[in-house]
């Protein structure tokens, strides 16, 4: 099986190679929006809003004006907060857990005819770099050996999601984007080592994005 998922990827890297257009390619800004959570993390645990933005590249793979690579780089604002809806009142629910990231997502994205004005797909991998954490509000715990930890929660340099994304094209310069990010990568590890917490403290801690935004694309 081993064997044949490396054929079948090499055969898809031969292909793409041979069909990528790097003289077409197209350049362009995005931002937007986000709301991001972070899975079987602090309680309470709640969303984070915070936003993007950044450049982008639309690489050519076919001779029919439809399908592109699209990489980016953005700053990316992620986290998550004490605010979940059950949690009114309680000792930390104004925590915040901000994670700023500079954030380089590749997208293979197809618009669904070769018309100028079209709904488009993407998918592909996010590879986040943190910049830095900004912690308010937070409790501060021991690790199971008893050295003062610091700031509840220290999020991990360099984390991978999955990304996929649906928008609408005008005329391929003006795009409206609506994308999903799914963590596959563990955001807090070093909160898998404290004590004190609930029977979710040793499961993967997932960065999960909702974010929606406008790019536009130069000639």
């Amino acid at each position: 099986m081993k064997k044949i998922l490396i054929s079948t990827a090499l055969c898809a890297v031969t292909f793409l190679s041979a069909q990528i257009d790097f003289s077409s390619t197209r350049y362009g800004i995005t931002a937007g929006g986000t709301y991001s959570r972070v899975s079987n993390a602090h309680n309470p645990s709640g969303p984070l809003y915070s936003f993007y933005g950044g450049f982008l590249a639309m690489i050519p793979v076919d001779d029919n004006n439809q399908f592109f690579i699209q990489p980016e780089v953005e700053y990316f604002g992620a986290g998550e907060s004490g605010k979940d809806k059950d949690a009114k009142g309680s000792e930390f629910y104004d925590a915040v857990y901000a994670n700023n990231y500079i954030s380089v997502p590749i997208y293979f994205k197809g618009y669904f005819s070769e018309a100028e004005s079209e709904f488009f797909a993407m998918a592909g991998p996010r590879f986040n770099f943190l910049i830095n954490q900004n912690v308010s509000g937070a409790p501060v715990r021991y690790t199971v050996e008893g050295d003062a930890n610091g700031v509840n929660g220290k999020a991990a340099t360099f984390n991978f999601a999955i990304g996929l994304g649906v928008g609408f094209s005008y005329k391929r310069k003006l795009e409206a984007t609506l994308r999903y990010d799914l963590g596959l990568s563990n955001t807090y590890p070093g909160l898998m080592n404290e004590k004190g917490l609930d029977a979710s403290i040793q499961k993967k801690k997932s960065e999960q994005v909702f974010s929606v935004g406008l790019s536009y694309v130069f000639d």
